[in-house]
């Protein structure tokens, strides 16, 4: 502990370097969940699983414990070449003292932004592109981060957006259904969703649904 804490009182330029470095390396894993969220699948998937729970009116049912934990491990499934690319040209490279701390970063940036630049919508980049006044980029590694990201995130959000959409709709059908023949039946003071409820899970259950769901997801990327 002694020696950690000489390391940043040294002056030394080489301790300073490495203060530097250690201090850059704590930031970047300050903002790890920050990356997981808005430079992943992890928005689109969660999103997703949200709308199939609401769309089924089961409350709490899967928890969102299993909802998250699910939509990590399908991240990491679905992330895994970015990842194994990340570690191959600046993790390993780095930790063998091969490059800088800066060229590690930028070898990092480059797998997420091919990957990111694959799922984001012209018109998003084009926005904020616009917004910062940068000039149009010529190549993918041109594109910042700064700009990258937030259009990758509101596609990400239409695209969860439009799938949601699409699920909501045979279980608005079963409610309407059922709402008119409650309503026919004069049983207006009973809860529609009370009666929907056992069909919504069965029509789920019978189509195998989280397959169906699952399998829509790993196809959208």
């Amino acid at each position: 502990m002694n020696e950690f804490m000489q390391l940043f009182n040294d002056s030394a330029p080489e301790n300073v370097s490495t203060s530097v470095q250690l201090l850059l390396l704590l930031t970047v894993l300050s903002l790890a969940p920050s990356i997981l969220i808005l430079m992943t699948s992890f928005t689109r998937i969660v999103i997703v699983l949200s709308f199939v729970r609401t769309a089924l009116a089961t409350q709490q049912m899967p928890p969102n414990q299993v909802i998250i934990g699910l939509s990590l491990f399908m991240t990491f499934f679905i992330m895994a070449p970015t990842f194994q690319e990340v570690n191959k040209t600046a993790l390993t490279p780095l930790f063998n003292e091969e490059i800088s701390l800066d060229q590690a970063y930028e070898n990092a940036a480059v797998p997420f932004k091919e990957y990111m630049s694959k799922h984001t919508r012209q018109k998003d980049l084009a926005l904020f592109l616009n917004y910062s006044g940068a000039e149009t980029p010529k190549s993918i590694q041109d594109i910042p981060l700064t700009t990258l990201v937030p259009a990758y995130a509101i596609s990400e959000l239409k695209t969860a957006f439009q799938i949601g959409f699409m699920i909501f709709i045979p279980f608005l059908v079963i409610d309407m259904v059922v709402a008119s023949i409650l309503m026919s039946m004069g049983m207006m003071m009973l809860p529609p969703v009370m009666i929907s409820l056992p069909f919504k899970i069965l029509l789920f259950v019978m189509v195998d649904g989280w397959y169906l769901v699952v399998q829509s997801l790993l196809e959208s990327f």
